[in-house]
């Protein structure tokens, strides 16, 4: 063999070429598995507003989490779970006399959510375990996706909490415990996107002025926007979407004169539904002006990743799609079709506010 004068090889610098490659693998494969587990939560949301439009989610009046995984399979247990329904407020005031054919479809749709949700906490935990098994996680990230997993638990228990609201005099479930259930989820999507995007691009955010104000800009706009989605949970619990099916103005008035009508008045943020969908309008428009702001104060900054620069052209797109999918909602008078595109769209907005914050803190 001929050996070039002046040459060497060092069998440390190979061995760490080699673990700097597994590492990326390994990391590239854990956020790959978040991703899907994102995907997964987003159904989740998506099918939760479908099962409360279509008036689905007091059908099931027990909370059997791994019972409760097997659907009635005969005509016995059919009739047993429409008994325990017929002994609930909803079947007493709305659904008397309901067939049980009827019952069944909304019992589907309830099911199929909690179906989707044990098949989410099983695609988290799982992997989770083998990967930990395995040290396939890089290092920094295993406690935080524990703790995720156990949000992830919490949220179930909160589903319950809400459920158990609507199964007491007033058939309706409390707008407060439904809007903290979509809070929960968004935060637990939140996490786990972010953990995927650090994974593949780590976030450090370089020693840059400009830069770092327009990085503290973008994170009061994730907050601001958790904030919209929120506000529109409230909307979707109260109902509020069936009032008020004019646009800009509310049945002719700016500002509804009803606002105020409950006291004292801070009961009207949450349980009033004029104040309630106003507020969710108003925050709506604030956002779109900070977004705006945001697409602009990223675009003029210099040396801006090419990452960055899609994400906020992402983001802008996305918020006039879902602006359109919301004053189209409003206006039809909330069809199913397009209340779960724009509760999909909450979603995907959330995402896209993350990934742009992401992109300019990363170094690429």
């Amino acid at each position: 063999m001929e050996i070039v004068e002046g040459s060497s090889f060092n069998p440390a610098h190979g061995e760490a070429a080699q673990r700097s490659l597994e590492s990326s693998t390994h990391a590239r494969a854990v956020a790959i598995w978040l991703f899907v587990c994102c995907a997964l939560l987003l159904a989740m949301v998506v099918l939760g507003g479908v099962t409360r439009l279509t008036h689905s989610g007091l059908s099931i009046t027990e909370w059997q989490p791994v019972v409760g995984a097997l659907p009635p399979m005969n005509e016995a247990q059919w009739n047993e779970a429409f008994l325990r329904y017929q002994a609930t407020p909803e079947y007493a005031q709305v659904n008397q006399g309901m067939s049980l054919e009827a019952f069944k479809r909304i019992f589907w749709w309830e099911y199929l959510h909690r179906l989707l949700g044990r098949v989410i906490g099983a695609a988290f935990l799982l992997p989770l375990l083998w990967f930990t098994g395995r040290r396939r996680i890089p290092r920094g990230f295993t406690a935080p996706l524990f703790g995720i997993f156990l949000l992830g638990a919490l949220e179930g228990g909160l589903g319950w909490y809400m459920v158990k609201s609507g199964l007491v005099d007033d058939p309706r479930v409390s707008q407060l415990r439904l809007a903290a259930h979509l809070a929960l989820a968004l935060l637990i999507f939140g996490a786990m996107l972010w953990t995927a995007m650090s994974l593949l691009w780590p976030a450090t955010l370089r020693r840059d002025a400009r830069r770092r104000a327009v990085a503290r800009l973008g994170g009061a706009l994730v907050a601001l926007v958790f904030v919209v989605v929120v506000s529109g949970g409230l909307v979707a619990g109260l109902r509020a979407g069936f009032a008020y099916n004019t646009f800009p103005l509310m049945n002719g008035h700016l500002v509804p004169t009803e606002i105020l009508v409950l006291e004292p008045w801070y009961l009207n943020l949450a349980n009033n539904m004029a104040t309630v969908q106003f507020d969710h309008r108003v925050l709506a428009f604030t956002l779109a002006l900070v977004v705006a702001l945001f697409w602009w104060r990223v675009r003029a900054l210099p040396g801006t990743p090419s990452r960055a620069r899609l994400g906020v052209n992402m983001l802008l797109i996305v918020l006039i799609v879902q602006a359109t999918l919301g004053v189209a909602t409003l206006l039809l008078v909330v069809p199913l079709p397009l209340a779960a595109a724009h509760q999909a769209g909450a979603v995907l907005l959330f995402a896209a506010a993350l990934n742009a914050v992401h992109a300019l803190r990363a170094e690429r």
